[in-house]
């Protein structure tokens, strides 16, 4: 923290990284399975925010607990239900609870929020994002920083979107498509399931969501995906039941692992466009990230660890606050909080080029 007024303890389920957070941190460390909804109850008492990075499938759970805390909270832990399903909870317990404060979702519904306000109306919203390794290293040029596991499930679950005002549903990994970014080059997008919060919040009649990897990557994960080696169905071997994803996921977690000092890239595009002052405007915001050497800080850390750390502080400073689920369009709607975020992003290096150009009818 840039706050040294500010007294942090950081809990996981691991000993280890208790201990290696408290040799190279300083910080305070406990051991904590936050699955164990009355130790959480324990753990957080005390605190006046929490924030919550955990894997996929215990986010849910998690953040109801700490809502249940009365403790205001700002989440990067990405689970598959609807967050909002918790927004009365929230509320009724003066809980602000600020969801999916990451790059996307979170920046990208950071500029939607935003640009909603502004056109009038926005009616094409895209985002096209990734994170990649520095290193093109065959067969997958992939490697995973944090949570393996959720990216297989992007990998695989229905890919939701908007088309025409209505919600249309397609399978992941479809409609690839070429896209030359700056500082990267060319790389290849697909269909993934991350607008989430925006399907409802937001109206905004064509929307969706693609990832960005090297081109090839996803040939070879709908190979896989297709041909069973992601299925969670257990199956006999000889004799033992074991589940296609779980061998899958031990070997990929592997192939996937970063090299020590593996350098990684986060690449984002977003591309909006409507009636902007009577003309017909597209605007389009591109961010290039990379690792940090100097802190040894990889680039998806960056983009995601300091964008949840500057709506923590906004949440400690008292300049934002409003009980219920909120997501970052929800920040974005108002214009000197969506300034004080790209700030303080900008303060570390995270910067946003925003173009806009008339569309001649």
């Amino acid at each position: 923290s840039r706050d040294e007024s500010l007294t942090i303890t950081v809990a996981d389920y691991n000993p280890e990284v208790c201990r290696r957070i408290k040799d190279q941190y300083g910080l305070s460390a406990t051991q904590l399975d936050v699955a164990d909804s009355k130790a959480l109850t324990s753990a957080v008492k005390n605190s006046d925010l929490v924030i919550g990075a955990v894997p996929g499938s215990l986010g849910y759970a998690m953040l109801e607990t700490v809502i249940r805390t009365k403790k205001d909270i700002v989440d990067i832990s990405f689970f598959p239900e609807d967050p909002l399903a918790l927004h009365q909870l929230a509320v009724d317990h003066g809980v602000t609870a600020v969801v999916d404060a990451g790059v996307a979702p979170g920046l990208s519904n950071l500029f939607i929020g935003r640009f909603q306000r502004e056109y009038d109306p926005l009616d094409y919203f895209a985002c096209y994002v990734g994170g990649l390794p520095r290193l093109r290293k065959w067969p997958f040029e992939y490697q995973s920083v944090f949570s393996p596991a959720d990216v297989i499930e992007i990998y695989t679950r229905p890919v939701r979107m908007k088309i025409g005002g209505e919600l249309v549903t397609l399978e992941a990994l479809t409609e690839l498509e070429l896209i030359d970014l700056p500082r990267i080059g060319t790389l290849e997008a697909a269909n993934t399931d991350g607008l989430r919060t925006l399907l409802s919040t937001v109206q905004v009649p064509n929307m969706l969501e693609k990832t960005l990897r090297y081109p090839g990557h996803f040939e070879r994960m709908q190979l896989l995906r297709d041909t069973g080696f992601f299925s969670p169905e257990p199956m006999d071997i000889k004799g033992q039941s074991v589940a296609p994803l779980d061998v899958t996921s031990r070997l990929l977690f592997q192939a996937w692992r970063p090299e020590e000092n593996g350098h990684d890239l986060t690449v984002m595009r977003i591309i909006l466009s409507g009636l902007l002052n009577g003309r017909h405007i597209t605007t389009t915001i591109d961010m290039f990230d990379e690792y940090d050497a100097v802190t040894h800080t990889t680039s998806m850390a960056r983009t995601t660890g300091y964008t949840c750390a500057a709506v923590a502080r906004l949440l400690m400073a008292g300049t934002y606050r409003d009980p219920g689920i909120r997501p970052l369009e929800y920040l974005g709607e108002d214009k000197e909080v969506y300034r004080l975020l790209l700030k303080d992003l900008a303060e570390w290096g995270i910067v946003f080029n925003i173009a806009q150009i008339a569309v001649e009818d």
